[in-house]
């Protein structure tokens, strides 16, 4: 098991409907992702990974790379329990939860 944490800067705060979320499958090949609202970051967009394959710094940092450009949200964090999820559906996963936090 890995556990990475990345922290963006520079997004909006959010007004969610909803103070989590949690969409996906902790399983083979899937992950789950929590969403939260955290005005304690002051600012932040924080992730936490936590990964059974590990190695694989680089790509998570360009998947969350490609969220934080589509979102540019603030004060929100972002857990992550990875099972070996291929890159397109960590992102699909990230957008799920995401739009279901802010709408």
């Amino acid at each position: 098991m890995e556990t990475l944490y990345y922290d963006y800067r520079g997004g909006v705060a959010p007004c969610p409907t909803k103070c989590w979320v949690l969409v996906g499958v902790l399983g083979s090949g899937n992950l789950e992702v929590l969403v939260e609202s955290a005005p304690e970051l002051a600012g932040s967009f924080a992730v936490e990974v936590v990964t059974s394959a590990a190695g694989f710094g680089r790509i998570w940092q360009a998947v969350l790379d490609d969220v934080w450009t589509r979102w540019l949200l603030a004060d929100v964090r972002v857990c992550i329990n990875d099972c070996g999820a291929t890159p397109s559906v960590v992102a699909l996963r990230i957008d799920q939860a995401l739009e279901e936090f802010t709408t």
